[in-house]
């Protein structure tokens, strides 16, 4: 099995995208009309310099992320089994999964990059050679306002506050044993003080219809997989929560025999893949089918069951074959029709044959 990765901002570097541009001119004349300038003329020349600015920056990654996925998949023929993205990538791995159009997902990029570049000035620092709970003790200990913002690897850390408070805990940190970098970001990301874009982010989506992922995405809010009713909740709720990378990936390689491939612009996520394969162990964090809810259980059997599969049914001798995909019905039962048969079964006495 094969995953693939998108990167999130950070990533970015004058002249990505090149070949990519000339090789999608049609993609590429959409965003240069979505976004109202050259898409092109951003990545390779970057004449104002604008790059590394939040509200351009986003566009850019989510262009050339997607332009990244289409060249990979003409040249080997075959889509991957499972996406997964980081904070901003997520949206090329929704867009990759079919959940949202091209167009759609770099709509929604763009004003995400607006919102998030006009929330209150903030910082961003990464803390590495500490575990989770040790930057959280720290945290607690020096009584700062500030919020993890993703668990990258299981010794790196990512924090995010106001940029007086990543500055002044830069001694603290450091004095515990840590090394403390300070990043070059324009904001405090997946934090607290994102809240007035995730509100606004909230209005903004309601306009927007998703489709049902074609491929697993693990969700950066979640660590499972994206359900079909859940995305635009857990899109919004991204820009305050902390992105839980490492979870994620241990949820990948519990799926058994998976490779991973960065797709997109640098090799950020390839890092943070190595150092979580060499500490931590492959982990599944499920619940059990009895704890789901009901409109959990219609959109996990439709993820991995297409309309016509067989199926055994409790009661029932031999196989029988699912005429519609399942449903959820009178609000509160999981369901699903048979071919030869009017009345409706149960999602809970239906099995795979």
């Amino acid at each position: 099995m094969i995953t693939y990765m998108f990167p999130g901002q950070g990533s970015q570097i004058k002249g990505m995208g090149k070949n990519l541009f000339s090789k999608f001119p049609n993609l590429t004349q959409k965003a240069d009309s979505i976004l109202g300038y050259s898409i092109e003329n951003l990545c390779l020349n970057d004449p104002q310099q604008e790059l590394n600015q939040t509200q351009f920056t986003q566009p850019a990654l989510y262009v050339v992320n997607a332009l990244s996925y289409r060249s990979k998949i003409e040249e080997i023929g075959k889509k991957p089994d499972f996406l997964i993205g980081h904070s901003l990538g997520e949206y090329n791995a929704l867009e990759a999964s079919g959940a949202i159009t091209f167009e759609d997902g770099l709509k929604l990029v763009q004003q995400r990059g607006i919102l998030m570049s006009q929330a209150p000035e903030g910082a961003m620092a990464a803390v590495i050679g500490a575990t989770e709970e040790q930057v959280e003790k720290l945290l607690r200990k020096f009584s700062f306002d500030i919020d993890i913002a993703s668990f990258n690897s299981p010794e790196q850390v990512v924090i995010s506050g106001l940029k007086e408070d990543i500055a002044r805990a830069s001694d603290c940190f450091q004095e515990a044993g840590t090394k403390y970098i300070i990043l070059n970001t324009s904001g405090a990301f997946h934090s607290r003080y994102m809240e007035s874009a995730k509100v606004q982010f909230e209005k903004f989506i309601k306009g927007f219809t998703f489709a049902k992922p074609q491929i697993p995405v693990i969700s950066n809010v979640t660590a499972q997989p994206y359900i079909h009713s859940e995305i635009a909740e857990n899109l919004a709720k991204q820009i305050t929560h902390s992105i839980k990378w490492t979870e994620s990936i241990r949820y990948l390689l519990a799926q058994g025999d998976v490779e991973f491939e960065e797709i997109g612009v640098g090799a950020v996520l390839t890092k943070f893949l190595t150092y979580i394969k060499s500490k931590e162990k492959p982990i599944e964090i499920k619940k059990t089918f009895d704890s789901w809810s009901v409109q959990e259980k219609v959109d996990k059997w439709n993820y991995t069951h297409m309309i016509g599969s067989k199926v055994y049914v409790k009661g029932y001798e031999g196989k029988l074959e699912t005429r519609t995909e399942a449903m959820v019905l009178f609000g509160h039962r999981a369901a699903i029709y048979m071919k030869g048969y009017n009345g409706y079964f149960a999602i809970d006495e239906v099995t795979p044959a």
